[in-house]
This record gives C-alpha cells, structure tokens and sequence, in this order.
C-alpha cells in the first residue's frame, strides 16, 4: 500500500489543520501511575476544564473555559489532562450521575466548535471521550461489580476482589474515504444530515479485518461500487464518543451505484468543478461541504490539491 500524507498546512493554505489534533498538553503518562506526584499536582495552581455535561463551556474568546479544582462537584471523580508547558496540572471532573453519549455535536454546537482555537478544540476533544467513557463504564464488564476510577483516570478498576480486572479507555477504528472514478468523487448522505450535505462514505472497521478491508466492505455496502488501490491519507480523533477516523482514498473501476437504503438516503458523483464550488460555499453550489472540524472536508480538500 503507498501512504500519503497531508501536505503541510503553512505552505498549502487551502487544507486546514486537522480538527481535534495537535493536543499541547504532555500527557504524562510516569505522572499517571504514581498518586503521589497526581496529589501532589491537585493545588491551587492546577485548572480545572469548564463542561455542562458533556459539552465544553465556552470563554468569551470562543475558547475554553477553566476553574479551580475547588469548583469540582462534590463526589465528582478528578480526571487527568496532563500538564501545560508550565507543569501545572489539567484535569477534568466526572460528575455523579453523568450519562454517556454516542450522539455527534448538534448543529448549534458544532458551529461553535468551528470557531474554537485548534489547541483548545484537541483538549476538549480528549477530555470529551475520557469523561464519557467514565461515564459510561462504571461497572465491570466481566463481573458487573462497580469499578472505580484509577492511573489519573485512564483506567478504571473493578471493585470486587475476586475479579480485580483492569479497563481502559476504548478507541474505536473508523475508516472514512474518498472514492474516485475518471476524475469524479463518490458522496453519499444520510437522512440526519443537514438539508443538502454530502460527505464522504465511513464504517466501523470490523473485528478481523484490515484498514483496507474496511474500506472495500464498507463501499460495497453502502453503494454497491466495488473499489481498489486503497491508500492511507490521514487520521483525526473524534470524540463522538471516542473514534480514531482513518482517512483514506481508493479507485472505482465501475461507476454503477447501487445504495443500501438503510444506510443512505442518496449517493452521487460529482466532479472537480462541484467540488470546488461546495468546498467555497457557493450559493448555487450542488451540495454542502462537511464543516471544517470533520476530516471528510480535509479530505476534499486534500484531492483538490492534488
């Protein structure tokens, strides 16, 4: 397989930086496992993330919104970001009672989130998926006795001492990709899309198959077009609630599309011109782009570089 990567965003200014990367923080992994230095760490200094919920609070400059570890909820499990450039501890509060979520970003929210600097948007984006992950395992999947929250929150331990498993925070590998036949692009839609948007098709990779599998499944599936030459672009994390999307780019022999209707409303292609016109926002362009947090639009992007 050839592995592609994006070009370099300060000498390409049509490709965006990915969404939810680039993360400042040291993660601090030596800090994690000792509770010594994690105490040590819990002063006043330390700041604490700003969320209502599962969505971040925003500061007046659109970024985020940071406390004290004395604003922490009471019963609320501290959860470990890493440390600034400074050495100040980062930490994030799992709230008792707190439900997990598998939705996506609203409409309203992702429109802030656009206009959230990269730095704060890859912070948030970590913290968003530990915190749901907490939130949604707080029993032992082997024993269904309560766990508690361990190593700074990246693990989670079962309470019951005839198990004593150890769980961590999950990532879960999805293949997003462009297909190309004769200088056109494969786009689809699903019926929640906003009225007009396509993007690029995506799946779950599957236990047991490769990256390149996935991305032959899952075409074939959704449009019945068989694809080949698959090669690696990109990744983006994506903490709805905890994906590591795998940006990918493969080649259709044939163009005959024929859609899984329980998977798409609608898939089409569309050549370069279109594309050019969606990713400027043109009024009479023939769809809508993805936002700019999503990688289907560096996707896009990235082949109208090519």
């Amino acid at each position: 397989m050839t592995s592609t990567t994006f070009a370099d965003p300060t000498t390409t200014p049509s490709i965006s930086p990915i969404a939810y990367a680039g993360n400042p923080l040291d993660r601090a992994d030596a800090v994690r496992a000792d509770p010594v230095q994690l105490a040590a760490l819990m002063t006043d200094d330390a700041r604490l993330l700003r969320m209502d919920g599962l969505a971040p609070v925003f500061a007046r400059d659109s970024g985020l919104s940071w406390t004290s570890l004395a604003d922490a909820p009471q019963g609320a499990d501290l959860v470990f970001l890493g440390l600034d450039s400074e050495g100040r501890g980062h930490f994030a509060a799992v709230t008792p009672g707190l439900a997990g979520s598998m939705a996506p970003a609203s409409p309203d929210l992702r429109r802030l989130l656009d206009e959230m600097p990269p730095a704060d948007l890859a912070i948030y984006g970590g913290a968003r998926s530990l915190v749901d992950w907490h939130a949604r395992h707080r029993f032992c999947a082997r024993c269904g006795h309560a766990t508690r929250l361990a190593k700074g929150g990246w693990q989670r331990d079962c309470t019951n001492p005839d198990c004593g498993a150890a769980h961590f925070p999950r990532v879960d590998p999805v293949t997003i990709m462009l297909v190309e036949h004769d200088g056109r692009l494969l786009l689809g839609r699903q019926p929640r899309f906003p009225a007009g948007r396509y993007s690029t098709l995506a799946g779950f990779v599957e236990p047991g198959e490769t990256v390149e599998e996935a991305v032959a499944r899952e075409v074939f599936e959704e449009a019945g077009v068989r694809v080949r030459d698959v090669r690696y672009v990109a990744s983006q994390p994506w903490p709805y609630p905890s994906s590591l999307m795998i940006a990918c780019h493969a080649l259709a022999d044939n163009p005959h599309i024929a859609i899984d209707e329980a998977e798409l409303e609608d898939a089409r292609w569309f050549t370069r011109a279109e594309v050019a016109s969606a990713l400027a926002g043109a009024p009479d362009a023939p769809f809508g782009a993805p936002t700019h947090t999503a990688v289907a639009r560096h996707l896009l992007e990235w082949w109208m570089a090519q």
